[in-house]
């Protein structure tokens, strides 16, 4: 296959992914009033451990850079643009370097939305266990996570069947 139709299982996967994290986020912003971390205004879901919320964040991944939303929205769509210039070179073409980057466009499309759209990402995930608290997130931010796993397991499974070829030779 050649142009976008060698595409497509990236282009299916990314609009899904950005579909279920804009329709999670925006249930939550119109069931949760904003700022609703803890109770009554929270919902546990699960006692003691998984509670829905609806916060914003203006950082990344566990609010690191909080408060630059404008070069975080820049950031997300230089590694697209990236994404799109060195897609040869990352094997886009490959299934499953489609399923990895699928996963991490829609996630980075969805936050940039968000950020665009409010100035924050919303998070409503929230996670926690015996004082422990895992920061709060969202669909896209959980498909950017498994997304990066499955390109960096799928790259050593590369590198170990490239050494087997080399050695057969």
């Amino acid at each position: 296959m050649t142009g976008i139709a060698a595409y497509k299982r990236l282009h299916i996967l990314a609009f899904v992914i950005l579909v279920a994290d804009q329709v999670t986020k925006q249930l939550i912003e119109r069931a949760l009033p904003f700022g609703s971390f803890y109770p009554p205004n929270n919902v546990v879901v699960i006692p003691g451990f998984f509670n829905l919320v609806h916060i914003g964040n203006t950082g990344a991944a566990w609010s690191l850079f909080s408060g630059y939303p404008k070069a975080l929205a820049a950031l997300g769509i230089l590694a697209l643009l990236l994404l799109y210039f060195f897609r040869n070179a990352l094997r886009l073409k490959l299934p499953h370097s489609q399923w990895s980057f699928g996963l991490i466009i829609g996630g980075i499309l969805g936050n940039l939305i968000d950020r665009f759209r409010l100035g924050h990402v919303t998070d409503f995930l929230d996670f926690h266990a015996a004082g422990w608290h895992f920061p709060s997130f969202n669909v896209a931010d959980s498909a950017i996570t498994i997304g990066v796993g499955m390109h960096i397991l799928f790259s050593f499974r590369q590198s170990e069947s490239e050494s087997a070829l080399k050695t057969e030779s």
